[in-house]
């Protein structure tokens, strides 16, 4: 779909990715940048570049090319909430451009999956697949509620940057009581790491990242998602995970994280990748519809803020 942008939004956008490019690093020949985005409900747009009070869905195409402006500075993004409906997605990958492509899952069944794939976008000219896309299924003997899988099946794929293999598998984590919660947390974070213990398997490089549905840090819940030796940099810590977010109610939801070794000292696992310190989020709502009630931003662009991290290769 080839749709014309206003002269009022392309202006909007160019101050935009400047923004963003104040934030994070630029691409370089030895960098890698992953991100991880929960995009509210992301499912149908409307075609208007100016949605009213009474557009169903809310989300336009301003929004989309709003998503897509940050999206394009991360060499691959997970994101989260991608519905059954991918309107928005198509209108996304057409902003983005010719070098994107998408991996995608297909949608968790049932009322607990609410409808949501998990999925990948990636620039192809900074990295590309190495072959490996697969759910995470549990077997048999593993139960983490009364039935056996994950309400919305995790979702990995290895990509390839500088000749450096690394594989993402992404989630998000069933939302609900604490009591809910910990059993997929758990099951998740100690399924990841018998992976990365495996010998002769397919598990270069493995990296964990998207919604964790985690309150805060140090809880019972952030316990589960490092007991098996998950680092989720310190970098990204104190960041606000939600745009309702405020000292008196702090998220800890979104996170990018890799397994470290069981020794003293402890060592990061990962080989060819090396984190630079380098990891935040970006404040789009001080950017995007001026004036906007935050609940209606919520459903143009999300209610969560992006994450990133950097690696040098």
């Amino acid at each position: 779909m080839v749709v014309e942008t206003p002269a009022d939004v392309a202006t909007e956008l160019t101050r935009l990715g400047a923004a963003v490019d104040a934030v994070v690093p630029a691409k370089r020949p030895g960098n890698l940048l992953i991100g991880s985005w929960n995009l509210r409900a992301f499912s149908g747009v409307a075609p208007t570049w100016s949605a009213s009070a009474t557009t169903t869905p809310q989300r336009d195409w301003r929004a989309v090319a709003s998503i897509a402006e940050i999206v394009t500075r991360f060499d691959v993004v997970a994101v989260q909430e991608v519905r059954r409906n991918v309107a928005a997605l198509r209108f996304l990958m057409d902003r983005l451009g010719a070098n994107w492509r998408v991996l995608t899952s297909d949608v968790t069944e049932g009322d607990a999956g609410n409808g949501e794939r998990l999925t990948f976008l990636y620039d192809t000219t900074r990295v590309q697949p190495s072959g490996l896309v697969g759910e995470v299924v549990l077997p048999a003997a593993v139960r983490v509620r009364a039935t056996v899988q994950f309400a919305r099946s995790p979702y990995a794929a290895s990509f390839t940057r500088g000749g450096v293999e690394f594989i993402l598998t992404t989630v998000h984590i069933l939302w609900g009581s604490v009591s809910d919660r910990i059993p997929e947390i758990q099951a998740f974070a100690r399924w990841m790491r018998a992976w990365a213990d495996r010998k002769n398997d397919w598990n270069t490089n493995l990296l964990v990242l998207g919604d964790f549905n985690i309150d805060r840090h140090g809880n019972p819940l952030y316990d589960a998602f490092i007991e098996t030796g998950l680092f989720p940099p310190p970098e990204l810590n104190d960041l606000p995970r939600t745009i309702f977010d405020d000292d008196k109610s702090a998220h800890f939801y979104d996170q990018i994280a890799w397994f470290t070794t069981n020794t003293n000292p402890v060592q990061s696992l990962l080989r060819g990748l090396t984190y630079t310190g380098r990891g935040g989020s970006f404040d789009f709502p001080v950017h995007v519809y001026p004036g906007l009630d935050r609940g209606k931003l919520s459903w143009r662009i999300s209610d969560h803020y992006p994450l990133w991290v950097e690696f040098a290769v």
